[in-house]
């Protein structure tokens, strides 16, 4: 694909990453294939390939709309093209430069900028999203059902073992999952304290995650740069890694590198962490699972690979060896590459698409009728759980049980 860039980027360490970006398109149109926006409307705008033009458009100089930036707000950044597309092409980092552009040159209606000023405000938050959390959960008896299905119940942590081996992780302390899900990071620590790891809170706060869906990325530098500092002690002190349970943040902590690839301050520190970020498949074996004598009973499960974890960190197939070596009975479940809709703040500023695509995975889940929907992502956890009545759980937490 031949660019033309203006001025403003060409010449910067961005425009030459998008230039190159957008050169490696054949505009084949493999990625439509596989976008479930794209399945949903069949709108070439609201495809990868469409959407690439509109960046491209952008970046040489045509001034987007409100409907260009509607066709960028719609994509889920769920990368199935990635995966699919033949090229390499690195969707990812494109749109986001893309988002950012029209973010800054269209202004959005003013409640538009509220709901996603509250966001930022709230999300990243750990004290005040849990504070204003409980008060919900405390209200839930009393909201009718509809409502009552967008405040999860209360759940509790479980004993957390203490430090007492040689081999030392931490974990990602993030914002909304030790509200939502304060147990999952526990059973980590439990399941591998049985295989002579201990695994500490690590301090940090939120990955970033949330400003980057919200065009925010000088915000996200900045959470970045607050988890380095929050870790580095720990990682010259010989840490072995960060472990994130949430493969959402798995995947921004893994871009730290790419994010601060300018700030001479923190670009080495930020590759390093970038570089000990674990998802817990990738940390545990199915050696270790059948050295545990993990058997689940042929408990019936269907796996939800969430997006990041798949087509983000290429880790398909890890979690469901796990699952098959501890006597799981995985059930078939049908395109299974698909987003859910969750897709971090998707599912709130996206709420007819996002539902949309839930109910299809949902079909595809629960057509074999599991005990049990499992998962890697706290986003596609809770999405999940507040459209079936089938328990989803964390895969660890299976494992842990």
């Amino acid at each position: 694909m031949q660019t033309r860039l203006v001025d403003f980027i060409k010449a910067t360490p961005t425009g030459e990453e998008v230039d190159g970006i957008l050169r490696n398109c054949v505009h084949c149109g493999f990625c439509n294939a596989t976008c479930p926006t794209y399945q949903l409307l069949g709108d070439e705008r609201d495809g990868p390939r469409g959407r690439i033009y509109l960046v491209k458009q952008v970046l040489e100089g045509q001034a987007p709309s409100r409907r260009t930036q509607t066709h960028l707000d719609r994509c889920l950044t769920c990368l199935n093209c990635m995966t699919t597309c033949p090229s390499g092409v690195d969707y990812r980092h494109l749109v986001e430069v893309g988002r950012a552009e029209v973010e800054r040159q269209v202004n959005r209606p003013w409640h538009e900028r509220l709901q996603r000023a509250t966001l930022r405000y709230v999300l990243p938050r750990r004290r005040l999203f849990n504070g204003l959390l409980r008060t919900g959960q405390g209200l839930r008896p009393m909201l009718p059902p509809p409502f009552r299905h967008w405040v999860p119940p209360r759940t509790v942590q479980g004993p957390w073992p203490e430090a007492r081996h040689n081999r030392r992780m931490i974990t990602l302390e993030g914002c909304v999952q030790p509200g939502l899900q304060p147990d999952i990071d526990a059973a980590l620590a439990r399941v591998l304290d049985r295989l002579g790891v201990s695994v500490v809170r690590g301090g940090g706060g939120c990955c970033g995650a949330v400003e980057m869906h919200l065009n925010a990325e000088q915000a996200a530098r900045e959470r970045a740069r607050h988890n380095i500092d929050a870790w580095w002690p720990q990682v010259e002190a010989g840490l072995e890694a960060i472990l994130i349970t949430a493969s959402g943040c798995g995947l921004q902590v893994r871009d730290y590198g790419h994010l601060l690839a300018d700030d001479p301050a923190y670009r080495d520190k930020a590759q390093r962490v970038a570089e000990l970020a674990r998802d817990p498949c990738e940390v545990i074996t199915p050696e270790d699972v059948q050295r545990l004598g993990l058997d689940a009973g042929r408990q019936r499960v269907a796996f939800h690979p969430p997006c990041s974890l798949q087509h983000g960190m290429k880790l398909t197939g890890r979690v469901e060896a796990l699952l098959r070596a501890a006597r799981f009975d995985l059930v078939p479940v049908r395109d299974a590459h698909l987003c859910c809709g969750s897709a971090g703040t998707y599912s709130i500023l996206q709420r007819d698409l996002s539902q949309q695509l839930r109910e299809r995975k949902l079909t595809h889940l629960e057509r074999e009728t599991p005990e049990v929907i499992a998962t890697a992502n706290i986003g596609c956890h809770m999405h999940l759980q507040s459209g079936t009545a089938t328990p989803v759980r964390h895969w660890i937490q299976l494992m842990d049980d």
